[in-house]
């Protein structure tokens, strides 16, 4: 007798459930045994599409390496490409002394069209009159880059009156230098209102036309203590720190939303000569920096699109050991390389909190310019303010 399928046993329907096909008389397959597949199967499967992807994007990363390193090779046996920055609009940070007005001046000669912030107006009025000298466009503006509302309101005023910016330059900076135990809060605030957060209001302010435009360039003037610690410096180090975790971030987070044509350049040097903030550092093995010397490399590094400028360059060998070898090697180095970061002296007046009810006007950034100025050191100090000239850029608080 034809056995009706309609009318399975037991282990025929559970041999249906786990997918295994039942042939009626003829050799066919039932239509729901067709559409069950096997849940082993479907799991292989799916793992090997998984890890073939997997396989697939591990080799096209190593030869996208193996492209870069090449290309790299190739631009350090022929030499990088340079792009022009006559047609740029630059905006300085920190531009009314030091490291900024050497950058106004060396932009202004190539063309490029240069505005400066500060909160210095003498400074201001001394860097634009140096670049016209030497023919080149400057314009000055008075803008505290801890105050978001200043940044963005100043940004609204240079797109009217000049144009979009379509090179950033953070150059602004500011160092209390004492153990931080000893630092007043209003200080530790004003280094990370200044050192980092201001990237944040620069960048927000003029990127988005960077986008528009599908043209821009981001240079961040960190610092090597930006990689490393310093005794005496944990605020500023620890702002440096972020500064340059901000432009690697950034970089990044550019590449991944398609605007490769927008780009950055984080500069790290070592403490700088004439800056007003590092004159008289007490550091050993290696010499501190000429301004103008700084000033030629970062130039370079932005015209060659370079992502990290380590001034000098030696040191990003040396930055590497730092992750190979023991605490105890790299601590001694450190308190070798570097004795005494800090000024001595400074006057109480400048270390005292502000009251908790207070905020800091024009007028109080004046006087305690004007009160740092006055400070009166010894014959050799390891003093960071010797013959300092108040600039936000170059400034001691």
């Amino acid at each position: 007798m034809e056995k009706n399928n309609n009318n399975l046993h037991a282990d025929d329907q559970q041999m249906l459930a786990n997918g295994h096909g039942l042939a009626n008389g003829n050799g066919s397959v039932h239509s729901a045994q067709v559409k069950s597949a096997p849940p082993q199967a479907t799991g292989w499967l799916e793992s090997l599409l998984n890890s073939w992807d997997a396989f697939a994007d591990v080799a096209w990363f190593i030869i996208c390496c193996i492209g870069y390193i090449l290309q790299d090779l190739y631009y350090i046996a022929f030499g990088y490409p340079e792009k022009e920055l006559n047609s740029d609009i630059a905006l300085i940070t920190g531009g009314g002394n030091g490291l900024g007005r050497q950058l106004a001046e060396r932009l202004g000669k190539m063309g490029t069209k240069v505005i400066i912030w500060d909160i210095n107006k003498k400074g201001i009025a001394e860097t634009v009159e140096i670049v016209k000298e030497a023919g080149g466009y400057c314009k000055g503006y008075v803008v505290d880059i801890s105050k978001k509302e200043e940044v963005y309101k100043a940004a609204d005023v240079i797109r009217e009156e000049v144009g979009d910016v379509t090179l950033l330059i953070n150059n602004a900076g500011v160092v209390s230098g004492l153990h931080l135990l000893d630092t007043p809060d209003h200080l530790i605030e004003r280094s990370f209102n200044v050192n980092v957060m201001a990237h944040f209001w620069t960048t927000k302010a003029f990127l988005p036309k960077m986008i528009e435009n599908d043209r821009g360039h981001i240079a961040t003037i960190a610092s090597l203590a930006g990689h490393v610690g310093i005794s005496k410096l944990v605020d500023y180090c620890a702002s440096k720190f972020a500064a340059v975790g901000f432009d690697e971030a950034l970089r990044l987070e550019l590449e991944v939303l398609g605007h490769t044509n927008i780009r950055t350049t984080c500069i790290c040097p070592f403490f700088i000569q004439a800056t007003g903030m590092f004159d008289d550092v007490n550091a050993r093995w290696v010499p501190t920096l000429n301004p103008n010397d700084v000033a030629d490399r970062v130039i370079v590094a932005i015209k060659k699109n370079e992502k990290l400028a380590v001034i000098p360059g030696f040191l990003k060998v040396l930055l590497s050991f730092k992750w190979t070898f023991p605490w105890g090697c790299v601590g001694g180095l450190l308190k070798r390389l570097v004795p005494d970061a800090s000024p001595q002296g400074l006057p109480s007046s400048i270390v005292s909190p502000l009251p908790s009810n207070a905020k800091a006007t024009s007028a109080d950034i004046a006087a305690l310019d004007a009160e740092l100025s006055s400070v009166t050191l010894p014959a050799k100090p390891p003093s960071m303010l010797i013959q300092r000239t108040p600039s936000l850029g170059e400034r001691v608080l």
